[in-house]
């Protein structure tokens, strides 16, 4: 056995380790989480109600002012409605507005409403909310993701039933973006109250939140729209991989809603369950702050490129499952391209970069969120650093209070592990020089605006252009891409092959 072999191997003894440890559990401030339990809520198994178990729970509700991808997760699609939604095909589908017209120039955007909507509260759906809504992502969010709506010049209802959007620019981006939680429609009279009450005119309506353990949503019997199948969904949330799959082995839930553990997925293969295996747009990053620190150097970033093995370390902390892309655009996008070959492991080659940038030893805090991906490769991420010459240590934050206040909002590190599992989301991680990793760049902030103005082939040639910019700047480094895994009682129908949404889109689901 070489040193290197050796070292993975401990490092994958590790992984499992933490992850059995540390991973996913997350409060607010102040919120009684009760104990640190592995199981979620005690819900009674039958056919009205189907149990589905995740490991990220939301720190709020709210997602106008509390960044994660869990709140979407829950409630985009399901509570909150938008205009136009993406299908589990990855088409754009009509949702509350049943039509739309774009203007020659591309700057109007003309929505007809749905009829006959009402709100979880009884409240009529009007143009109205659209309005409301649509202002209150520019005037009030404090989330980045809200600089998506900068183009919009005005939103105005010109009845009950129809709403006008002009923009500043013309937009590729624009229709997309309404498909997102930034598109979510809210009463306008219950915005205040987000972050404990969602209202919206989804198939289902939010029940109860059982902090630390569960969210069980209703079926909106009210709903303007095709009625689905379960009467109850509950949300249970596990502190770890190996309790998440327990409690599907022991028929404590019946969705295994993303597998956290994939080295145990054996447990279920033989016919007593299904096991769903798809791709993701969740781009595993190894994130570099560009602006302080060891990163702000270029060979630095080239050097931490060159040390991985991508593929070794794929195989050694998500069981080989993933693929392997090299940047940040996962191939159900129109722009990607193969970037693996842009830093080809050579440990020689990454202890040149170090020595030539006058960093050898250089000393990283790789400070991790609590979830089951990121303790899982972090060891192996420390091995390959270190064997280049790197001086890591680990640092476990609580997911996501910790990390997301020391990492995202203070930038507080010099490397991370996060998946990013927005659609479409490299302008956002990238083109913003606020954003965590702070990077944006005059340059690509120029190709993104190209792209975004620009027809769909100049939208296609600039997004590849501003990904190889990425990627040739190092401006961090690209893991792997989280796959879609799916384990489920056999009978349960309408789960997505491919997770491609924020939205884990409840109303497909049904026993058959």
């Amino acid at each position: 056995m070489t040193s290197r072999t050796r070292a993975l191997a401990a490092a994958l003894s590790l992984s499992f380790l933490l992850t059995a440890c540390n991973a996913g559990s997350s409060s607010d401030d102040g919120a009684d989480t009760g104990d640190s339990t592995d199981a979620g809520t005690a819900a009674p198994a039958g056919e009205d109600t189907v149990r589905i178990g995740l490991v990220a729970e939301p720190a709020s509700l709210d997602f106008t002012t509390t960044d994660g991808a869990a709140i979407p997760q829950a409630l985009l699609y399901n509570v909150y409605e938008t205009l136009v939604k993406i299908d589990q095909n990855g088409e754009m589908v009509p949702a509350l507005a049943s039509e739309y017209a774009v203007s020659d120039d591309g700057l109007t955007y003309t929505f007809t409403l749905q009829s006959g909507v009402t709100f979880s509260n009884g409240e009529t759906f009007t143009a109205e909310d659209v309005v409301t809504s649509f202002e209150a992502v520019q005037n009030d969010w404090t989330v980045s993701l809200k600089s998506q709506f900068d183009i919009i010049e005005s939103v105005e209802a010109t009845s009950d039933s129809e709403v006008v959007v002009t923009l500043s620019a013309p937009s590729n981006t624009f229709l997309y973006s309404l498909t997102t939680r930034v598109g979510a429609i809210f009463d306008a009279g219950s915005m205040e109250e987000l972050a404990t009450r969602p209202i919206g005119t989804g198939p289902y309506t939010f029940g109860e939140w059982n902090r630390g353990t569960s969210i069980s949503l209703q079926r909106n019997g009210d709903y303007w729209g095709e009625e689905p199948f379960f009467d109850q969904v509950v949300l249970s949330y596990f502190t770890d991989a190996t309790a998440l799959n327990n409690a599907m082995l022991t028929d404590g839930i019946d969705v295994v809603g993303t597998v956290q553990a994939p080295e145990a997925l054996s447990e279920f293969e033989g016919g007593d369950y299904q096991i769903i295996e798809g791709t993701t747009n969740g781009e595993v990053v190894l994130s570099f702050n560009n602006e302080t620190g060891p990163f702000t150097d270029l060979k630095v970033r080239q050097a931490a490129r060159h040390a991985i093995d991508h593929q070794a370390l794929l195989d050694t902390c998500w069981d080989g499952r993933g693929s392997l892309i090299g940047s940040m655009v996962p191939p159900t996008d129109p722009w990607y391209e193969d970037r693996t070959g842009d830093y080809p492991y050579d440990v020689e080659k990454a202890k040149s970069l170090l020595a030539e940038a006058g960093a050898e030893g250089a000393q990283v805090r790789l400070r991790i969120p609590t979830l089951p991906y990121a303790a899982a490769c972090a060891p192996v991420v420390e091995t390959f650093l270190e064997e280049a010459g790197f001086d890591v240590t680990i640092d476990d934050l609580e997911f996501p209070a910790a990390w997301v206040e020391d990492v995202f909002t203070n930038a507080d590190y010099e490397m991370s592990i996060v998946a990013h599992v927005e659609p479409r989301d490299l302008g956002n991680v990238f083109g913003n020089p606020d954003y965590y990793i702070r990077y944006g760049t005059p340059e690509l902030r120029a190709l993104l605006e190209e792209a975004d103005t620009g027809s769909e082939e100049v939208q296609v040639e600039k997004m590849k252009e501003a990904a190889t910019l990425i990627s040739q700047d190092a401006a961090s480094d690209f893991l792997f891409l989280l796959p879609n895994l799916i384990v489920a009682d056999p009978d349960i129908t309408g789960l997505p092959q491919n997770a491609i949404t924020e939205s884990f889109d409840l109303a497909n689901l049904a026993r058959g």
